[in-house]
């Protein structure tokens, strides 16, 4: 039983973990298990080229961040389970006990992140009915959301990045991604507001 399992292994998906993982020596935090499937097949940073994103050296490829990505996840957070190459076909139950079903396996978990992107190709079993038209998009994109309150879908579903209803800059997403993070911090310390921040100083 995952305590949360984002699904997606983007900007937003990987900003999750990441501020998830790094929270690890806060007592509330310790004896969580956080996982994430990391597929990026449709990933729209495996077309990107960034010359606008803070932090990011100019020119910078995106399927370079992805696989990067992943890879400094794993390397400063290994205690994050990752699971590669699987797609998630549906999501059942309910807080406390989800059943994240893929194409190759079944997890449990008690909070879900869904972070995998605003395409109208989006057809995880479960979640369908939280579909709405994308609010900061052209309408002839065709983008989706899911319906949401500040990326709270339902209680134990939190939707993150474009799928949130944000605009598809790298830096929102990853602010996306690391604000569903905080929001389950503060919910695992009992609802008093947290963050999980690293300095030279200590």
């Amino acid at each position: 039983m995952f305590d949360v399992l984002i699904i997606g292994g983007g900007v937003a998906g990987v900003s999750c973990a990441l501020i998830l993982g790094s929270a690890h020596k806060k007592n509330f935090v310790a004896d969580k298990k956080i996982g994430i499937i990391t597929h990026q097949k449709a990933s729209a940073l495996q077309d990107a080229l960034f010359n606008n994103a803070y932090g990011i050296p100019a020119g910078k490829p995106g399927a370079e961040i992805l696989t990067e990505s992943t890879e400094h996840l794993a390397m400063t957070y290994p205690h994050i389970e990752q699971i590669a190459d699987e797609k998630v076909i549906s999501v059942t139950g309910s807080y406390g006990n989800f059943t994240v079903t893929t194409n190759k396996a079944s997890y449990q978990s008690k909070i879900i992140v869904v972070a995998i992107g605003a395409s109208n190709l989006f057809s995880i079993e479960g979640l369908t009915q939280y579909i709405e038209p994308h609010r900061k998009s052209l309408a002839e994109k065709n983008r989706i959301q899911l319906k949401n309150n500040d990326h709270l879908v339902a209680e134990g579903i939190y939707a993150a990045g474009t799928l949130a209803g944000w605009r598809s800059q790298l830096a929102i997403a990853a602010g996306s991604g690391a604000a569903v993070a905080t929001d389950i911090l503060t919910l695992w310390n009992g609802g008093v507001e947290t963050h999980s921040h690293d300095s030279i100083r200590k």
